[in-house]
């Protein structure tokens, strides 16, 4: 991973980046659903919908938030607005054995994951704020939005916004059942530990070889 302008602004800003190799991504399975009503039952345990919002983790990515000009009480950060669902009484997406992994490693760590498709990348990742006239089109995304200046974004070295950081990644190279080696970035924020990030990347990467296979490199720490 590389920085443009971004931990000179943000220090103490780090990610944990690393690819899973050889997966065999498959649908719901019953030993995945034990995982998730376990993490479920360790959520609404630790956290209420009034003081979720305190916890040091979710707050410190509340202030990243504002510190780009984004509010966080209408866009929350990935990790805390999974944790807002299990707490309203509503169920984790589920979507394929990886990406429901990824979200449940999100999800337990309090820790944004991004997740790509590392075959549709192209090279070295770099973390910058966008520019002016850039749009991006996310996941689940109707249209692509026009972003502002000062939102951190990563891009792969075609110059291709992949990811909105820490909030969504791109369609262009979301993970599907046919994936087969993935990209994954926990993301970091200033007030958040660089264990915390690094403990994140490696239960997530546990996790899909758990339930999908395949092998995993050892992470690299950025910066």
């Amino acid at each position: 991973m590389r920085f443009e302008g971004i931990v000179e602004k943000f220090p103490g800003l780090c990610v944990a980046e690393g690819v899973v190799h050889g997966l065999s991504i498959g649908g719901k399975s019953e030993d995945l659903e034990r995982l998730r009503m376990e993490i479920v039952g360790r959520i609404r345990s630790s956290y209420t919908l009034e003081n979720v919002k305190d916890d040091p983790g979710f707050r410190a990515y509340r202030d990243f938030f504002w510190g780009v000009g984004v509010d966080p009480t209408k866009t929350r950060p990935a990790s805390e607005a999974l944790v807002r669902r299990v707490l309203a009484g509503k169920s984790l997406p589920v979507i394929n054995a990886a990406v429901d992994a990824y979200n449940l490693a999100s999800a337990s760590n309090g820790v944004p994951i991004a997740a790509f498709d590392d075959n549709l990348l192209c090279g070295v990742l770099t973390m910058r704020f966008a520019r002016d006239g850039e749009t991006f089109l996310g996941i689940g995304m109707e249209k692509r939005a026009v972003l502002k200046t000062n939102q951190v974004v990563i891009a792969d070295e075609g110059d291709r916004i992949v990811a909105i950081y820490p909030y969504r990644d791109s369609d262009d190279t979301r993970v599907t059942s046919s994936t087969r080696d993935i990209r994954l970035v926990s993301c970091g924020v200033p007030g958040v530990s660089r264990s915390k990030v690094l403990d994140a990347y490696r239960s997530c990467a546990d996790y899909m070889k758990r339930y999908c296979g395949g092998s995993s490199d050892d992470p690299s720490l950025y910066p």
